[in-house]
């Protein structure tokens, strides 16, 4: 049975329809490019992101960075070899002990308690004996020993940036220089609260 000519004429407006849908109507997408900008990005510091800033005189200079929105200051160098086959960072060496802490513990212990106990001591314990849930199976090392206590803040500070031996690196995870530092001082907390180790020192990291 062939199809009625009114159903024919309506599926061919249809087409026509869909056509002129996709052909003729205006996309969405271009009505975005005729407006300069939202209502609420003329709040924004960065409407004119590359306008310069005009002085005295006519003379123009590039304006300030908005501040927080791209480090310029501030960053840490390097001091690994390169060579997984050795020891790979300069802990041997003067560079990580020379390496100064810049923070004291006063503002730094409760950022320090935080990261220890989320990242530490699950290897090295509460208290950092080297107890924790993990740390016998892995050989994890007591930081209350002697010897541990010998270290630098910068060498301990390394060691957490880039980890050594068994102790996987955590610069990655604590990657603000402040915490690692605030997780060295709590560290030298729990070294100072704890009973002072016998002579010999026990394991340390290695």
């Amino acid at each position: 049975m062939a199809p009625r000519p009114s159903v024919v004429a309506a599926m061919a407006l249809l087409a026509a329809g869909c056509n002129w849908y996709y052909d003729k109507l205006p996309s969405p997408d271009d009505l975005m490019k005729a407006i300069p900008w939202f209502d609420h990005m003329i709040t924004s510091p960065a409407v004119h992101p590359y306008k310069g800033v005009r002085l005295a005189g006519g003379k123009e200079v590039p304006r300030y960075t908005v501040k927080g929105t791209v480090p310029i200051t501030g960053s840490e160098g390097d001091w690994g070899t390169g060579d997984p086959l050795k020891l790979q960072y300069a802990f041997d060496t003067l560079a990580a002990n020379r390496l100064a802490n810049p923070t004291t513990a006063s503002g730094t212990i409760a950022a320090g308690d935080t990261a220890y106990h989320t990242f530490c001591a699950v290897c090295h314990g509460p208290s950092g004996a080297g107890d924790g849930p993990v740390g016998p199976r892995l050989g994890a090392p007591s930081l209350l020993t002697a010897k541990a206590r010998t270290y630098s803040d910068g060498y301990i500070y390394s060691l957490i940036r880039y980890g050594r031996g068994v102790m996987p690196l955590y610069g990655d995870k604590v990657w603000r220089p402040r915490d690692r530092w605030s997780v060295v001082n709590y560290l030298r907390k729990l070294q100072a609260d704890a009973s002072p180790p016998p002579p010999g020192g026990g394991s340390t990291p290695r």
